[in-house]
Order: structure tokens, then sequence, then C-alpha cells
């Protein structure tokens, strides 16, 4: 096991809507591998060498405006952005399985109380295994980050495979605070070289946050207008002043191909609303794990990814020196799914020459999902490859959650309007937290009555051998029929069930033989989901709709597990009260939503 690993990421951005000169990132981690994907928005002037110090990294050159702090155009479309370490998506955090992570995470966000944010990065998919206080969520396990602050995050990784970071604190990740991660372990099929991760996400022209308030007030966003694959794509503007000049604008995401090699690639779900349905004309794939769980192998020329999933795909390239092929990210535009403007130009370019400029002609033979379900898990998909069956559970340990929505008034400041607001709930209570007063504090004070919007649910053992936790969320009758992607932190789960229908836990359908195993899965539109999870992990661990609009709207529970034993070390606790100081100090801020 490798101790301190040190990575240094920072949170650039002023206020909600703009990007600040990237900050310098060092790590010891070792380099990345070599790959032919190509990097994170790169460079328009060349390397930056002896013969080319002009040019600097990510589009920065000796031309760069560094007062400018406002906007970036990862789609060729200028707007206000948050970024990582100046990209979208952050830095790839790499791993050993077993190793030390110790990361530092700077706000350097504007410190103007109208305009600053708070932040917290979250690990998705991380079990962080007795140590929630490292997990991340502003209100639930720290107060946020104030601006000019750091926080150390430390943790184990008891995992492997493919996830991603991003920010927790309110709607940030959707106007670019994320990024990969990569633990690095054995796999169910072999490959002869890593592409690294890929990042599928939606894009819009105006902030997360802008569109966020017309969800808030009738409950629908602000329909998004572009996509991103990797961090680039291209926009088509409506007049050429939108994009600089130019009617079309951006770059495709390229990644190059030798003939008769295995590759393995990474996707990544980081959309805000969206169901991809990824694919590459011509090339089928093997799929070797979701989320962070190995499965067992199996081909497919597509895969169906719901936010905050993961799957691992290899895949094997042709007996072909030259020919350009689109990678397609597959926007699902079917009932029930998240709408997007543009949804064709969800595509990048994979080549089989390097500097070839050609434009592929290929087409697609996947046929287009009918649904934003999760893929089938059978014998033969999505089986984990470590089989673990559900056993000894009894039905006193299920609780029901219906999901439904409600209105509210909004906030007397007015900063909402005047009109009743939209919200989702669990049980009829929409989650609102208090990022001054975490739920940790309450556990830290030995309280065991927490406030009513902070929608919590104690869970415990009542034997001393491993014990189970069912989840069933059911959809009401009568409000609009969506797929809800649910997100549990702190453990993996085991998929009991998704079906449509209403649940009748006397004639229930729940698969305990070695069911899908991962930490997102979904709410069938109209039906229910049923997940179980041991109750191996104290601590306060939220349950979400990973639909970011959904989630800022209240679509989340928070299960307190074994709260008599969840124990804080000496340096958290240090760190979550001077985490916690500096925020109450910076105040007091404006909270429009759920605050996650």
């Amino acid at each position: 096991m490798k101790l301190s690993l040190v990575s240094y990421l920072a949170a650039l951005a002023v206020g909600t809507e703009a990007l600040s000169v990237p900050s310098t990132f060092t790590s010891n981690l070792k380099p990345s591998f070599e790959n032919s994907l190509k990097p994170r928005q790169e460079s328009w002037c060349g390397e930056h060498g002896p013969k080319n110090r002009r040019c600097w990294k990510n589009d920065y050159s000796i031309d760069t405006d560094y007062y400018d702090q406002g906007d970036c155009s990862p789609d060729g479309f200028k707007r206000p952005c948050m970024t990582m370490n100046g990209t979208i998506p952050g830095p790839t955090i790499e791993a050993d399985w077993g190793d030390e992570l110790i990361i530092h995470v700077t706000n350097n966000m504007s410190h103007d109380i109208k305009t600053g944010n708070g932040t917290a990065i979250h690990w998705h998919g991380l079990r962080m295994l007795n140590n929630m206080a490292n997990d991340g969520v502003p209100g639930v396990t720290s107060c946020p980050i104030a601006p000019n602050e750091t926080f150390t995050y430390r943790f184990q990784v008891t995992q492997y495979g493919s996830t991603w970071y991003h920010s927790h604190f309110s709607l940030q990740y959707g106007d670019g605070l994320f990024g990969g991660m990569i633990f690095h372990g054995p796999a169910t099929a072999d490959y002869e070289e890593d592409l690294g991760i890929m990042t599928l996400s939606d894009w819009g022209h105006l902030t997360a946050f802008q569109a966020w308030r017309n969800g808030a007030i009738n409950g629908r966003p602000v329909r998004l207008v572009s996509t991103l694959l990797n961090g680039t794509n291209t926009f088509k503007c409506n007049n050429a002043a939108e994009c600089g000049g130019v009617a079309t604008s951006g770059k495709k995401f390229e990644m190059t191909f030798k003939p008769k090699t295995t590759y393995r690639l990474r996707l990544v779900n980081a959309a805000v609303d969206g169901v991809w349905q990824f694919s590459i004309d011509g090339h089928k794939f093997k799929v070797i794990a979701n989320d962070l769980v190995p499965i067992k192998p199996f081909e497919t020329d597509s895969i169906k990814i719901q936010m905050g999933q993961r799957y691992d795909i290899i895949i094997e390239s042709k007996d072909i020196t030259e020919g350009n092929f689109w990678i397609r990210g597959g926007w699902v535009g079917a009932a029930g799914c998240a709408g997007i403007s543009n949804a064709e130009d969800a595509t990048g370019i994979l080549r089989y020459k390097a500097g070839d400029t050609g434009v592929p002609s290929t087409t697609s033979s996947v046929v287009p999902a009918v649904n934003c379900h999760d893929e089938i898990n059978n014998s033969t998909w999505l089986s984990p490859y470590l089989e673990l069956d559900v056993e000894h559970f009894n039905l006193d340990v299920v609780k029901v959650e219906e999901l439904n929505t409600q209105l509210v008034k909004p906030p007397a400041d007015g900063s909402l309007g005047t009109g009743n607001l939209f919200q989702w709930t669990l049980n009829k209570s929409s989650l609102y937290l208090n990022w001054s007063d975490p739920a940790l504090q309450y556990v830290i004070d030995k309280k065991t009555a927490f406030p009513s919007p902070y929608n919590v649910a104690p869970v415990k053992p009542k034997g001393t051998e491993p014990e189970w936790a069912v989840l069933v969320i059911q959809q009401g009758a009568g409000i609009p029929g969506l797929d809800h992607p649910f997100h549990l932190h702190g453990h993996d789960f085991w998929v009991l069930a998704a079906e449509s229908g209403t649940f009748d836990i006397n004639n229930h359908k729940f698969n305990t033989k070695n069911p899908m195993r991962r930490d997102v899965a979904t709410l069938p539109a109209g039906g229910y989901l049923a997940i179980a999870f041991l109750l191996d992990n104290p601590g306060v661990w939220l349950a979400h709709c990973h639909i970011a609009w959904h989630a800022s709207q209240g679509l989340s529970m928070q299960f307190v597990e074994s709260q008599d034993q969840i124990k804080v070390p000496q340096i958290d606790l240090e760190q979550y009260e001077s985490t916690c100081a500096a925020w109450r100090k910076s105040g007091p801020w404006h909270q429009d939503d759920s605050g996650i």
C-alpha cells in the first residue's frame, strides 16, 4: 500500500458564473499513462516548449488577458463556467487499489457575499468505509469550503475501476466542477491499452443556476442546447456573433486507434439531466464493469448510461490503417427522458490515421432505446463477477418511500419571484439542508432528533451478524412520468427490482440471487425501485435522485446508520470544526435550493 498520494485541486470561479485563471496543479501521483485521447481543450497554438514559450496549457498563451475572469467555450460558445484547475473536466486522479489518497481542495472563488460560492467535493461511488467525514456533502458531512479556504480529503482506495468526483454544492457540477477518477486493479477481461476516462455531459448556454430558476418556478428547467464529450464539442450558432464570428465553432473530441489492438475506455455520465446510449459506428465492444463493480463480460454494440453511472468497455480495433468513424454519445430522447437541442451533434471522431482531418461518413446500426430505464440485468448482462446473494433478510426491514411533488411558497426576499415553487418529495418531505449546521453536527452532539427538512431515516442492525436494509421508492400517482436515477452514498447496493406498477410487499418480485450491484440505479417511470444494502458502514449517507435539477428541488433523504457507532477521528473533527467556523464567519450566504 502506498501512502500519501497527494493531489491538489482548485475550484475556480467568480460567484456562480465565472472562470478564474487556473492555479498550479502539482501532484506526486504517478504521471498519466500514455494514450491516444486528446487533452482536455487542447491548446490552439501548440505545446509549450523550448521553441514555443508563448503557448501554455488549455488554450492559455502570452496573449491571454489574465484580468478577464469570466468565460470559457468548451463547445465554441462563450459563457461563464466553473472549473477544476482550469479545465472541463478537471484533471483525472489516478491511484492503485489499496492506496491512500490525500487531496487538497482550495476554493478560489470570489469572497463577495453576493457572487461568491462555497463548495464541497464528493468522491462518487466510494464507500468511505468508517470515513463519512470525507464524503464531501455540504450540510451533511461538513460545512461548505468558504472562499479562499482549503479542505483536505483523506481516504483509502478500497475499490477499483472507474468513477468521478464532482461538486455537491447545489448545481456547481452542471457548470463544470467535475472530473474523472481511475483506480487501477484487476479486470474481468484482458486489454492492451487504457484510453482513460470519457465523460459524457449536457451543456447549456445559460449557467445551470440560471436554468434552474425556471425549474424551481414551474417545475421544468430550461432545455439545454449542447453536449460535450470529454469537455469539448462543436455548436452550430444561430448567428456568427454568438461564436466569435464563425457559424460553427468548437472542436470535436477525437481518438486514434492502431490496427488490431484492444483498448479499455471508461465511460462516465456526468450530465445534469440526460441518458446516453453510447456507441461507435462499425465497432462492437465488451462491457467489463458497471460503476465500481466488475461484471461478467458481455458483447454489445451500445450501452445505455444513466446520470452518475459508469461503464468500462473494451474495444478491439479493426485491421486497417486509415478510416474515420463517428463516436456517438447517443442522447436518449424517448418518452420519460429529458430533451435537449442538437442531440444529433453529440459525437466525436475515431481515426485510424493520426493527423487525418476527414469527416466520417459512417452510419449507425444501433437500435435506439425506447425508454430511459437501466440496462437489463440477467445472467449474461450486468451480472457481478463476484457473486453475492441477498440472504436472510426479513420483510420488516423494508422501508417504502413514496415519490411525489408539492408546491411551496417562495422565499420572502423575492429571489425566486412571488409564485409557488415546485419541489419533489419522498414521503411528503422535501430535503432542505442548513449548510452551517450539518447532520454530522447532530451526531457529534449525540442528538437523535434531526430537523424535519433533513429527511432523516435511522437504520441500525438488530444483531451481530451482517444485516440488510431494503429501500423501496414508489412513484406516486398523478405526477410526471419520469425515470429517476437514484444514488446512495457510502454503499454499493443490490438491485432487487425495478418494475412498473405498484409495489406489493406481500407479492414482491425481488431478485436476490446475485442481482445487479452498483451505486446508481433507476426508478422506472410510473413504477418502483427496490434496493438492498448491508448495514456495515456507520455514518450519515445521502440517497438522492442524480438528476441535478431534482436533487436541487429536494428529491433526497438521509440514512443515519448505526449512529452510536459513528466515529470521527480527531484530525477530521478538527478540520470539520475549522471549516464550519470559516464558513459561518464568511456568511451569511443565500440558499435557493436544497443545498446539494
